[in-house]
């Protein structure tokens, strides 16, 4: 129950940081594509959309390291938090060198007749593959840092510091809106600087706040954790860059074929998707800690625990968000964009439904990581994660639609899920049967009732502002009873109600 209220509280920050910051993300965004025009706003999402995708590579890098920071923690192991922290440092700085040089080397490529860029615009297009580099080496230097603050699940810091990202990639459009300098190449350079401002931020702050961190890279020096440490990021490093580099190279797939209008409806989709996403992805930034933490002490049942409750809840929270979006879709991004581009809207709705899908196994990557043998499941994720850009491209070949590829990506992401409850089963023990009986059935066939009823207003209604809060009110009255009726367990239902009684218990005795 301690640790249930710690992830309930850690969340509720969170979530409080998202009300604050996804209005005004989408906001932006507008403000962007008007700024920039569908044909740059394009040339970003395939040259410089990297940097958007630099916060995944970030984030899974720094999962990696999370993994041995919570671990030790788990154990009570003080020093070794310090050997950890000083390893990592050494092992993100000789993995980012790599990552720069590859780079390099690829741009070359990109450049000598792959992208579909206007002559007028190729050589802004390279200065803006440059600013990506900067920021992908300041990256993942710093993700030793993410992972000590993830690891002290110091969420109010996190919550803070989007606020302030949210609110300078807001200043940085309303520049770019009004100045006289070359948008494009305003908007790459304010962006990068803005990545390597916020790491540099991080760096101070942890150096003030944990005595862990304390570079000594000759005191601290372990040479069995070394090992140790390079093998699981080394392989965890396959896995993210691998799905790094196969989400932009959609991008590229669809430019060699369709140019950079329709990179501009990738670029909106995958804004719509990511704000929509944080909110689940919040909740498992609070929840991966505490997995890490189990497995540390020992405590492999509440780690499993976690992980049914966390891929459940995470589903839901995603499902209240998406259902009326799904359904009104075109409506929204009729009154949200000046000039909605071509494909947007079928993009966007097939993006949704692919993170469903994937939302419902994310926790259970979480597990395996926390047991630590990763190796075989990174090479299998490494080589069908891939697959989807081989068919698109040969599906595209043969005349097929540019949405064809985020179709292909769902089926992607149902193989994927076979591999992780595989390796879940394998390495954690986890009971299949079970989790497809208690998580994913109850889930989908929620989703199902819920999409159903909400859908309607549709067959009555014309399509207007009013139509659009009716569904919203239809689909969060229906929600509750639902997933209450549906998607919980007996035990669920009990925990709910244990929580509830004791925060109601709580204010009464105020």
């Amino acid at each position: 129950m301690k640790e249930a209220k710690r992830v309930a509280k850690n969340t509720g920050i969170l979530y409080a940081q998202m009300a604050i910051t996804v209005l005004m993300s989408l906001y932006t965004t507008r403000l962007i594509l008007a700024a920039l025009g569908a044909e740059d706003f394009g040339i970003f999402n395939v040259v410089g959309g990297a940097i958007v995708m630099l916060t995944f590579l970030n984030a899974a890098m720094a999962g990696a390291s999370q993994r041995f920071m919570s671990f030790a923690q788990g154990e009570g192991n003080f020093k070794k938090q310090k050997n950890i922290f000083n390893i990592s440092l050494v092992l993100h700085f000789f993995i980012a060198i790599i990552v720069v040089v590859l780079l390099e080397v690829v741009g070359y490529f990109l450049f000598d007749g792959i992208l579909k860029i206007d002559i007028e615009r190729i050589g802004v297009a390279k200065l803006i593959y440059q600013f990506l580099i900067v920021s992908t080496f300041f990256t993942i230097i710093s993700v030793p840092y993410d992972a000590i603050i993830n690891a002290h699940e110091n969420m109010l810091f996190v919550a803070i510091l989007r606020i302030a990202e949210t609110i300078f990639k807001l200043g940085i459009a309303l520049f770019i809106t009004y100045t006289s300098f070359d948008r494009l190449y305003m908007y790459g350079l304010l962006m990068a600087s803005l990545s390597v401002l916020l790491l540099i931020i991080r760096q101070i702050y942890c150096h003030k706040k944990y005595e862990e961190v304390d570079i000594n890279i000759k005191k601290y020096f372990n040479k069995p954790l070394f090992k140790e440490m390079t093998s699981f990021a080394g392989w965890s490093f396959l896995g993210s860059s691998s799905s790094l580099i196969a989400n932009y190279g959609q991008g590229i797939v669809v430019n060699m074929f369709f140019g950079t209008a329709v990179n501009a409806a990738q670029g909106v989709s995958s804004q719509v998707s990511g704000q929509l996403g944080a909110f689940a992805s919040t909740m498992m930034k609070a929840l991966n800690p505490l997995i890490a933490k189990s497995e540390g002490a020992g405590d492999r049942s509440l780690m499993l625990k976690a992980s049914f409750i966390g891929s459940k809840v995470s589903f839901f929270l995603l499902t209240i968000f998406y259902i009326p979006v799904l359904i009104e879709m075109p409506y929204i991004f009729g009154f949200w964009l000046k000039k909605v581009p071509e494909y947007t809207v079928i993009f966007c709705q097939l993006l949704l439904v692919r993170n469903l899908i994937e939302q419902l196994f994310l926790t259970l990557t979480s597990s395996i990581a926390a047991v630590g043998n990763i190796r075989k499941y990174q090479i299998y994720k490494a080589i069908i994660t891939f697959m989807p850009l081989i068919i698109s491209y040969i599906l595209f070949s043969f005349g097929y639609q540019p949405y064809t590829l985020y179709i292909v990506f769902i089926i992607y992401a149902v193989c994927n899920a076979g591999i992780i409850l595989y390796f879940a089963k394998k390495e954690c023990g986890l009971s299949v049967t079970k989790y497809l009986k208690d998580v994913v059935f109850k889930s989908v066939f929620t989703f199902i009732i819920l999409i159903l009823l909400t859908a309607i207003p549709n067959y009555f209604l014309e399509e207007s502002f009013m139509r659009f809060a009716v569904v919203l009110t239809v689909s969060t009255c229906f929600f509750f009873v639902v997933v209450w009726s549906i998607g919980l367990t007996i035990s669920e239902k009990s925990m709910v109600e244990n929580i509830f009684n004791n925060l109601l218990s709580k204010y009464k005795t105020k």
